[in-house]
């Protein structure tokens, strides 16, 4: 039984930083790509970044890119989203995701957290 996990999130003033967490098991991802999406209220699910399987590509979100950083521990089957200079549009429902190839389409993921909240205040 494949799972994931995420934690970290919470409720944060623009500016501030967090620290998502996404725990894999049910079995090893050290070949697979790791991605991070998110989902606002009324919109539809987006790409945030994504991880290669061995950390040296990654590739982000053109409004996030130089606040956030993916990275992954695959010998703890882990993949991390540190975020800083939050801002209010950063507000959504994050969700780790595990994908056989690199993208950016939710489609071509295999597997997905259940979510963690992410609130920005202004």
């Amino acid at each position: 039984q494949v799972e994931l996990v995420e934690s970290g999130g919470g409720l944060v003033q623009a500016g501030g930083s967090l620290r998502l967490s996404c725990t894999a098991s049910g079995r090893t991802f050290r070949t697979y790509t790791m991605g991070w999406f998110r989902q606002a209220p009324g919109k539809e699910r987006e790409f945030v970044a994504h991880i290669s399987w061995n950390g040296d590509s990654t590739n982000y979100l053109d409004s996030v890119k130089g606040r956030f950083t993916i990275s992954k521990d695959n010998d703890r089957n882990m993949v991390y989203l540190q975020m800083n200079s939050l801002k209010p549009e950063d507000t959504a429902v994050y969700y780790c995701a595990v994908s056989r190839f690199p993208g950016q389409s939710a489609m071509g993921y295999d597997y997905w957290g259940q979510g963690t909240q992410v609130t920005v205040s202004s």
